[in-house]
């Protein structure tokens, strides 16, 4: 073997302004430090596919080593990390090409190169080499990189603080590696967490334990290597070689989750566009379900190579999804995290998104019970598609499930709920609120419930949002029992009894009174349909905001005054017959009654009386008159 005498280093501008672009990397491109030994240890993986594919052709170029492999030797006493590789290599001249000008990439020519070949073969490249080199400036105040070609007798050295030159210059090939690239990294103060054994694997084995080429780990530079990835990533396996153990041990690593997995999905899709899909949903609720973002936690992969988790392959209603997406074909940015925006990624979203929502459906029909443990704890989740995701509407509301008035407390379905439709009933009639035991006492439910009417009981608070979309079900409205009229007059009460006859004249001038008496605290004063039990109740006008949403929205600050509700009154109360009969000598009464119907349901309602002192000073003058 011919060695180099090492010639003193020759220091080269770079031909970009580095400063102000590593400034631009550090603060803008990566938002995670970690990503450096991803980058390096990608670029090493891409060299080992580049000497494969060119190992077809010049067998030689392999020489006794056919076997990639990236090692990862840690130097805690010195303060530095060296990720070295048996790959292609660079010549002293492709060492200054690749890494004198930032955002050139020796991949991307290296794919140019090949891209005319008639049979360029399975090749797993990946990257923009100068990029992604560049960000181990993040840690390192200083990088060294000697690198041989492969087949080649002569060896050199690239060295640069990244503040702008670098020295390049031929080494000895005895220190040198025998074939590839060797990166030295000398550490900031501040990074130096990254000569620890524990770190570097956990990082390794997070983003980069499913690349293509054996990762070995040397916990000192005297150290035994021990093998942390095999080079063989889970998804890539045939599911029949895969057993309900991996897919769990898989799912509780890269999901972070200590449950077991309530659904699996592992899949190739191949056609236009070929990714494979390894997706999980958890049995219980992620920590970070509700986080403000909504962000999903769907990583994407590209060949094998962790890009991001921040691509939302998922809409955001699907975000208690767990897994990745390895794409073949998925063009990148100026960095990995930074995925361009392309029609493919738009393609993979909106396939991997019909496919998920494919799987739950055939869930629900197949093994129901599962089903309603995966609804049960992310329903509330689902439904916020309801709201925004009109082209897969159809689909949620089949998903869907709900509690109702004649459930007894088991979910329901639409499609079960359509099929049990009263005679001349033509709306799906709801109720929202915040508990369902007190959704269930509503006195508003009192007409539908004495007709046999299902209503579904929508305790989530996403639920005063969706049913206000215009929403239908197989045509059929949804409506809500505390807003407008009720319109039961068509549908015969259920134990066959006909409809009470109207109001009487007493009635209605008392209503009359009341409405009067309460002035602009109300929109109106009206006789009920929908009452049989209760005295009074509050609904929303026709074409006003629904109650529920309502307080939401004031609750939020995102509403400057609320609509004035509509009171009404069951004309066949005893106690309104009662106080329509009273003569003239009796307002006082009268109007006390007024202002305490209105109160009382005001806390059917959950809601304070307007003025409590002047509630509770009429209560008592009513209480007094009644022992008198």
């Amino acid at each position: 073997m011919t060695t180099t005498t090492e010639a003193a280093p020759e220091t080269r501008s770079f031909e970009a302004d580095v400063a102000k672009l590593l400034h631009l990397m550090v603060h803008s491109v990566y938002s995670d430090k970690d990503v450096f030994l991803r980058e390096l240890i990608s670029n090493a993986a891409d060299a080992c596919e580049k000497l494969r594919y060119e190992g077809l052709s010049d067998a030689a170029l392999l020489g006794d080593d056919g076997q990639p492999r990236i090692t990862v030797t840690l130097d805690a006493e010195a303060r530095r990390l060296t990720i070295e590789d048996n790959g292609i290599g660079m010549s002293e001249a492709e060492l200054a090409d690749a890494l004198g000008t930032i955002a050139r990439s020796g991949t991307k020519a290296f794919m140019d190169k090949i891209a005319g070949a008639k049979d360029s073969g399975d090749s797993h490249l990946i990257g923009q080499f100068g990029v992604g080199f560049y960000s181990a400036f993040m840690v390192a105040d200083r990088v060294e990189v000697v690198s041989r070609r492969a087949g080649s007798d002569s060896a050199a050295s690239w060295a640069s603080d990244g503040l702008g030159t670098y020295t390049i210059q031929p080494v000895d090939t005895a220190d040198a590696p025998a074939r590839g690239t060797r990166v030295l990294l000398h550490l900031k103060e501040d990074a130096a967490s990254y000569t620890e054994s524990y770190t570097i694997e956990r990082t390794i084995k997070t983003q980069s334990g499913h690349v293509p080429v054996p990762i070995f780990l040397k916990d000192a530079p005297d150290a035994e290597p021990k093998q942390i990835a095999d080079g063989a990533a889970l998804w890539t396996k045939p599911k029949s070689e895969i057993t309900a153990e991996e897919y769990q041990d898989f799912y509780r690593s890269a999901a972070g989750q200590f449950d077991a997995p309530a659904l699996t999905l592992h899949y190739r899709a191949e056609g236009l566009h070929e990714y494979t899909v390894l997706a999980f949903v958890p049995e219980t609720k992620p920590f970070d379900l509700f986080d403000p973002d909504r962000a999903g936690r769907v990583k994407l992969y590209v060949r094998r190579v962790f890009i991001t988790d921040e691509a939302q392959i998922l809409p955001r209603y699907l975000r208690f999804v767990r897994g990745l997406v390895d794409s073949n074909d998925l063009p990148l940015n100026v960095s990995r995290e930074m995925i361009q925006e392309s029609p493919v990624l738009a393609a993979i979203q909106k396939a991997v998104s019909n496919r998920i929502l494919s799987e739950l459906d055939k869930l629900a029909t197949s093994d129901t019970e599962r089903y309603l443990k995966i609804w049960d704890t992310f329903g509330p989740v689902l439904k916020e598609g309801l709201y925004e995701d009109f082209a897969r509407r159809e689909t949620l509301l089949g998903l869907a499930r709900f509690k109702s008035t004649t459930s007894g407390g088991a979910w329901r379905s639409l499609k079960d709920y359509v099929a049990d439709l009263k005679d001349n009933q033509t709306a799906i009639y709801y109720a929202t609120g915040t508990d369902l035991e007190r959704l269930a006492t509503s006195p508003q439910l009192e007409g539908f419930r004495a007709r046999g009417i299902e209503v579904l009981l929508l305790a989530d608070q996403v639920d005063s949002f969706w049913v206000t979309s215009g929403v239908d079900y197989e045509g059929k409205p949804f409506k809500s029992v505390t807003q407008g009229l009720a319109d039961l007059s068509l549908i015969p009460l259920a134990d066959g009894e006909q409809p009470a006859a109207a109001a009487s004249d007493a009635v209605n001038d008392f209503i009359a009174f009341v409405k009067e008496t309460l002035g602009d605290a109300v929109a109106d004063v009206r006789a009920s349909d929908r009452l049989t039990e209760s005295a009074a109740c509050l609904v929303a006008p026709e074409h006003g905001m629904d109650r529920q949403l309502e307080k939401l929205l004031a609750g939020a600050g995102r509403l400057d005054a609320a609509a004035k509700p509509v009171l009404e009154i069951n004309p066949r109360h005893a106690l309104v017959e009662r106080l329509s009969a009273a003569d003239a000598g009796d307002a006082d009464v009268r109007a006390d009654a007024a202002h305490l119907l209105f109160d009382e349901a005001r806390i059917a309602d959950g809601e304070l009386p307007v003025d409590p002192r002047a509630f509770s000073a009429r209560l008592m003058r009513v209480l007094q008159r009644g022992m008198n």
